[in-house]
C-alpha cells in the first residue's frame, strides 16, 4: 500500500532537525507524528527539558518549535505493508533542497533510528548539507529493544547542539 508522510514542522529559529523515516500506521491514522502510545519520541523530548508530556499533539508541536527543533521524515512517500521500516519499498525522498534553502538555521540533522539515516545518506545530494552536522539516535520505536534511559543518554546530546 502506497503511504504519504507529513509535511514538516518548522520555522525560522529552527537549528536541530530531527529525521524519521516515514510514520507508522498508528501516526498516519491519528494523523501524528509518533503517535503510537509505545514510540517514546515524545517521553524523550519533554524528558530532556525536565518537563512533563502533553497529552495534545499542538502543545507538542509548539514545544518542538519553542526549543528550535525541526521535525520531519525522510521519506515523501513509499509503498510499505505494516509500520517496519524493513518493509519500505520505492522510497520517494522530501525536498531538503527547498527546506534548507528556506530554513537555513537548521544546522544540526539527528537521525531517528538507522532507516532514517540510510535513506538519507543514499538519496540525499551531499551538497544540500555541506556545514551541516549529522547524527543518528537510537530508534524511540518500540521494537528497538534498548532501555528508555539508554535512548535518553544519546538523545540528550541535542540539548548540547541547541546552546551552539
Amino acid at each position: 500500500m502506497q503511504i504519504h508522510s507529513f509535511g514538516p514542522i518548522v520555522d525560522e529559529n529552527s537549528k536541530v532537525l530531527i529525521l524519521g523515516s516515514i510514520p507508522g500506521v498508528k501516526s498516519l491514522e491519528k494523523n501524528q507524528y509518533y503517535g503510537h502510545p509505545r514510540n517514546q519520541f515524545w517521553k524523550i523530548i519533554y524528558t530532556m527539558f525536565d518537563e512533563k508530556v502533553e497529552e495534545d499533539y499542538e502543545k507538542k508541536v509548539r514545544f518542538l518549535l519553542t526549543h528550535k527543533i525541526a521535525l520531519w521524515d525522510v521519506v515523501k512517500s513509499c509503498y510499505r505493508e505494516g509500520s517496519l521500516d524493513s518493509n519500505i519499498k520505492k522510497p520517494e525522498i522530501n525536498d531538503f533542497g527547498m527546506l534548507f534553502s528556506k530554513y537555513p538555521n537548521i544546522k544540526f540533522i539527528f537521525f531517528n533510528g538507522s532507516k532514517a539515516e540510510e535513506i538519507f545518506k543514499r538519496k540525499v545530494d551531499k551538497e544540500l548539507v555541506r556545514g551541516k552536522q549529522l547524527f543518528r539516535l537510537p530508534s524511540t520505536s518500540p521494537a528497538r529493544a534498548i532501555s528508555f534511559n539508554e535512548k535518553l543518554k544519546y538523545w540528550m546530546k541535542i540539548k548540547e547542539y541547541l546552546k551552539e
